[in-house]
């Protein structure tokens, strides 16, 4: 009370001033670019400004913090089961790849044939059957543009069905969906085959697969080639639904890829080429070739000599003073021979007997032993044999005698 009474006076001005100066800014203006705008306005907005600006870098600290930290605790365990799972269809991916270089080798090998679509003809779709009870559609190229019957139609999303009718300039396309449509399909995973043909209704159906069998819905379906219009191998649609049907089939609902009901521009194949199937190249090596190109390959026969006797095996002639070795003949071929082959004799070591020397003064040949390494063949014209000496036989010598002495 003492503070209220002494500065009474004083606080009776400010709070005048204060409302003098709140009334003014709620009757001034101030102009815009937009619209004017009240004095008051501008000072409230600039007063709480700050406030907020605190308010929300708070907010953000605490949502970073939650999020970069305790929302990522179980990023870690996620992470290693991330990269288990990478690492597991990494294995896979190889494998595949070896079972696909494996597949082409082996198509190659038995000369299998596979069909590829090589010229395609764009046209337009300028008209519909107008029937519920058939599903056509009619396409601005014809006769004129070498259209022809049973000509395969697809879009870039799946087939679409084949050419019914050909006129001069328009064709007529039998669409899959039509109840008198059939097409060659198999299933994706399962590889198993059937028939595909439309309803009354204007669904595809998948026909004449055994009941035992196991068809999993979202299962994709691809023309299985065996109807001669289609190549194998393109996509149908999808499984949507399989359930019991007649007899001893299922009835398996398909899901058309392409819009069956929405077509504007559609291909038709107009030629289909059939090629060989070839191995990969850019695969791995077989050991068959490697070792192909690792092994030596058959030297050439050395040409004949003129001379009686000779061999592609003998070695030629050697001359004096040349460093090559004549080569060995097999034992069969010294010893059964009727080449006049002579050898050159070897002098007896001292001590040891002799062998005689018939009067012809020719050194007798010697027999072949089981080695054949001691026969050599060489010619009679380039080697003459050394003269031996008379064979001398050693005077006995009588028995040493004690003499008396």
């Amino acid at each position: 009370m003492d503070v209220l009474g002494r500065y009474r006076n004083l606080i009776v001005l400010v709070g005048v001033l204060f409302a003098q100066v709140l009334g003014l800014a709620v009757q001034v203006k101030r102009t815009t670019d937009s619209e004017p705008t009240r004095l008051i306005r501008i000072w409230a907005v600039g007063a709480v400004t700050p406030l907020e600006r605190v308010l929300v870098w708070v907010q953000t600290s605490t949502g970073n913090v939650w999020h970069n930290y305790f929302y990522l605790r179980g990023v870690r365990a996620e992470n290693r089961n991330l990269k288990a799972q990478i690492e597991r269809m990494s294995l896979e991916q190889v494998r595949i790849s070896q079972d696909a270089d494996q597949a082409r080798r082996l198509q190659a090998l038995l000369a299998f044939k596979e069909q590829f679509i090589s010229q395609t003809m764009a046209a337009q779709v300028i008209g519909g059957s107008g029937s519920e009870q058939s599903r056509l559609v009619f396409i601005d190229k014809g006769e004129n543009d070498h259209i022809k019957r049973d000509m395969a139609v697809i879009t870039a999303d799946g087939i679409v069905g084949k050419v019914l009718n050909v006129y001069s300039s328009t064709s007529q396309v039998l669409l899959i969906n039509d109840q008198t449509s059939g097409v060659g399909a198999l299933l994706d995973k399962t590889r198993l085959q059937g028939i595909l043909r439309g309803t009354p209704a204007g669904e595809v159906m998948l026909e004449k697969v055994m009941s035992d069998e196991n068809v999993p819905p979202g299962e994709m379906v691809l023309t299985s080639g065996g109807d001669g219009i289609f190549p194998k191998g393109l996509l149908v649609g999808r499984v949507t639904k399989v359930g019991a049907g007649s007899d001893l089939f299922l009835n398996i609902r398909v899901r058309p890829a392409a819009d069956l009901s929405r077509l504007e521009e559609v291909l038709v194949v107009t030629k289909i080429d059939e090629r060989q199937a070839q191995p990969d190249q850019a695969g791995a090596a077989r050991a068959v070739d490697i070792l192909a190109e690792r092994l030596p390959s058959v030297p050439a026969k050395p040409p004949e000599n003129g001379e009686k006797g000779a061999t592609p095996e003998s070695a030629a002639p050697a001359t004096p003073g040349s460093d090559a070795k004549p080569k060995a003949v097999p034992p069969q071929a010294s010893a059964g021979s009727a080449s006049p082959a002579a050898v050159k004799p070897t002098k007896p070591a001292p001590g040891a007997g002799t062998t005689p020397v018939p009067p012809s003064g020719k050194p007798p040949v010697p027999k072949a032993n089981g080695s054949g390494a001691d026969a050599v063949k060489v010619s009679p014209k380039k080697v003459s044999p050394e003269p031996v000496p008379p064979a001398v036989a050693p005077k006995p010598q009588s028995p040493v005698q004690d003499s008396p002495q």
